[in-house]
């Protein structure tokens, strides 16, 4: 709803969408969902402001993928989906702010990474123009 005029409250809504990504809510993930959409809204809006929360951001997004990836609750098939692939247009919206930074960042971890849901969430990230 704010538009551009978001990057007034930039600071202190990093701070929290940084807490909801950190933390699982249990097996519905309502709030990391939301949050997810919230941080796309953010980007799409802010996107001039994006390239200097560049490094907080990415790691805060490859460690909710990797949380999610490997963690072993309650949360369903379909959450899990869900949130990797809210977490990979996160980071194709970042790339897109970022002129290519994060597929450049990423294309070690790419190579190295051998967990194959992981693989197709930065593969997108790769192929994404």
């Amino acid at each position: 709803r704010l538009g551009i005029h978001i990057v007034r409250h930039l600071k202190r809504l990093e701070r929290v969408i940084l807490g909801y990504l950190e933390v699982s809510d249990g097996p519905g993930e309502e709030a990391r969902l939301g949050i997810l959409q919230t941080l796309q809204c953010t980007i799409e809006h802010a996107w001039p402001r994006m390239p200097c929360r560049l490094p907080v951001l990415l790691k805060a997004l490859l460690r909710l993928l990797w949380d999610v990836h490997s963690e072993r609750g309650p949360t369903p098939e379909p959450v899990r989906a869900a949130l990797l692939q809210g977490g990979t247009q996160c980071l194709i919206l970042l790339d897109h702010c970022c002129h290519g930074q994060v597929k450049v960042l990423l294309a070690g971890l790419h190579s190295s990474c051998e967990e194959s849901r992981l693989q197709e969430c930065f593969r997108k990230v790769q192929e994404s123009t």
